[in-house]
């Protein structure tokens, strides 16, 4: 039961409770307890809105940086990533396998702003070896959902 609740309210995190109760054959208020439930073990840890910024007029730049560090002895990356989460222009922090040992995904308003960012907060960390940023240029599909593209110019090509 869990796990289509989580499918149904991953997919549309605004489905009336109504509706939900109904694809699942249970009452609404199960549905409402089962959810509740889940916030409360923290499976269910926020809802947010996708929303296509390229489609709007405020500007937003997105980096994904590679960051190679050496943990700490006894505390490994754990300690590390709480520091860099605590940065109010990390949106999201991933712990990697392979080439390097975290993604920091951040949003800013200038590539120097984003710039400054890794410059003067994210590199000079005592435990930060190195760093590659790497900026978004275009979306075309987040969270399994396809982005529309505003600007995009249908007409067909023709050549001579």
């Amino acid at each position: 039961m869990r796990e289509k609740i989580l499918n149904l309210i991953e997919k549309n995190s605004r489905i009336d409770l109504a509706e939900l109760a109904v694809l699942l054959g249970i009452s609404e208020e199960e549905a409402a307890n089962e959810i509740a439930q889940m916030e409360k073990e923290n499976i269910i840890c926020g809802y947010y809105t996708m929303i296509n910024w390229d489609n709007t007029s405020k500007e937003k730049v997105i980096a994904l940086i590679e960051v190679k560090v050496t943990p700490q002895r006894g505390l490994g990356f754990d300690k590390i990533a709480e520091r860099i989460i605590n940065y109010d222009e990390v949106s999201s922090l991933y712990l990697m396998s392979g080439g390097f040992d975290f993604t920091v995904i951040i949003e800013g308003k200038t590539m120097k702003q984003v710039a400054s960012f890794v410059a003067h907060k994210l590199a000079p960390l005592d435990t930060v070896l190195s760093t590659a940023t790497h900026f978004v240029l275009k979306k075309y599909k987040e969270s399994g959902t396809v982005l529309p593209d505003k600007g995009k110019d249908e007409r067909i090509h023709v050549t001579p």
